[in-house]
């Protein structure tokens, strides 16, 4: 199959942020939300990192738009989504009303 491996790596850098994500996803799943949070955010900045290091012909489906639109939403949404998850506290359950 050496159209499969010629392919692969065009393919590894968006999977390698999809298992990111499959890691994040689980945790959000087993109810450790703020870890999974963190981590989708961290896929997301992978994203950008892996957009700005990688020539185009290699980036594969992480290349949308251009280089700089896309570094630019990956690490905003990113950068979003880890400040979010870093910076709310739980609500404490003996508030009374």
């Amino acid at each position: 199959m050496p159209g499969l491996r010629s392919r692969l790596p065009v393919h590894a850098p968006l999977a390698l942020v999809f298992t990111v994500v499959a890691v994040g996803m689980v945790r959000v799943l087993t109810q450790h939300w703020r870890e999974g949070a963190a981590l989708l955010g961290g896929a997301l900045l992978l994203a950008a990192l892996l957009r700005i290091v990688l020539p185009t012909d290699r980036v594969g489906l992480l290349a949308i738009r251009s280089r700089p639109v896309d570094v630019l939403v990956y690490s905003a949404f990113g950068g979003a989504m880890l400040v979010l998850a870093l910076t709310i506290v739980r609500a404490s359950s003996d508030l009374t009303y």
